[in-house]
């Protein structure tokens, strides 16, 4: 019996060792597997990180403007000051796609803050310059655009009307049926504005660091890529087609705006908006859009943030573009501008 029973202790310890090899062997790959998805959810893990270091940055990049504010005692501090807001927007636009939402609309809030201080201390520090420098735009305008034979005068007043500050830089303002052409290749503007218009059609060609636009009506706008921000106040009845790293709608009634644009667009206060995909062409537009860091579709033209509706369901101040009542691609082959400067 010891014998049948010593025979028999090996075939029960073979099966044994067997299956404690299979069972280890199970273990191991399931270690190995769970390494793999640890590691594979490693690139998602420094979304904290990632934010903290924004805000570090943000932190220190706002400390910086609120001191040259405080600071500034001469005029010529403003372009400068104005140039480092708009990097501060850049900033937030390039970071938005890692930040919560509340995040980005504190950063939005603190920048519109630091722009509202500049505009003040631009008030308090130039204040007659300004007289002065609005006649200034004006008769530069008329040698870009060969047909103005007039030259329109700026009334403050009306200036004062929208709650968007009054900017100094280049643009085109207070203008009535008519075809306004700026091509920026080879200049060196930093901002642009388009104001005043009512029943006009812009090109802007090239590429600029930010636009501002405000008080529209029945227009059409065609614009490159634009490096940093584009802010929209009061606009009707008016087709915008933009590309640009950040772009924020106040006031907008009865509009379409074809997009590109890296992060969410912001509507507040307006209703009747449409959005559909950026649809602009000419020569030399790609080597502008990569150059601008606009050259990949992100489909952000279709994750429209409206700041005054807060419920979880869509927003009903804004819809998507039907595509059969989309324009086409809109070509600007027959552009003809840099005949001047502004």
């Amino acid at each position: 019996m010891s014998n049948m029973e010593g025979e028999e202790t090996p075939h029960r310890q073979i099966p044994d060792e067997t299956l404690q090899k299979k069972h280890q062997s199970m273990i191991d790959r399931l270690a190995a597997r769970r390494q793999t998805r640890l590691e594979t959810r490693k690139p998602d893990s420094p979304d904290s990180s990632s934010t903290s270091a924004f805000l570090s940055r943000f932190n220190d990049f706002k400390n910086s403007i609120t001191t040259q504010i405080e600071s500034a005692a001469d005029p010529s501090c403003i372009t400068d000051i104005s140039s480092s807001i708009s990097d501060l927007e850049k900033l937030v636009a390039e970071n938005s796609y890692c930040l919560p939402s509340y995040e980005i609309r504190a950063s939005l809030k603190t920048i519109s803050d630091l722009r509202q201080n500049l505009d003040t201390l631009t008030a308090h520090i130039v204040p007659k310059k300004k007289f002065s420098f609005k006649n200034k735009p004006v008769k530069k305008e008329t040698h870009i655009i060969n047909q103005d034979t007039e030259c329109n005068t700026v009334s403050l007043p009306e200036l004062k009307k929208t709650s968007l500050p009054v900017r100094d830089s280049p643009g085109f303002r207070d203008k009535q049926s008519q075809v306004l052409v700026k091509n920026f290749k080879g200049s060196e503007i930093g901002e642009f504005t388009i104001s005043g218009l009512d029943s006009c059609e812009v090109k802007l060609v090239g590429s600029v660091n930010a636009l501002f636009i405000n008080q529209l009506k029945n227009c059409k706008v065609y614009v490159g890529p634009v490096m940093g921000s584009i802010l929209i106040e009061e606009v009707e009845n008016c087709l915008l087609v933009l590309a640009s790293h950040q772009i924020r709608i106040h006031f907008a009634k009865r509009s379409d705006f074809y997009l590109r644009v890296r992060s969410r667009p912001i509507i507040e206060d307006s209703n009747e908006v449409r959005f559909a995909p950026y649809c602009l062409k000419y020569k030399g537009i790609e080597a502008d859009l990569e150059v601008a860091g606009l050259n990949e579709e992100t489909g952000n033209w279709a994750n429209v943030d409206d700041f005054k509706w807060l419920r979880a369901v869509q927003s009903p101040n804004w819809s998507v573009l039907p595509e059969e009542e989309r324009i086409g691609t809109v070509d600007l082959v027959d552009l003809e501008c840099g005949n001047g400067t502004i």
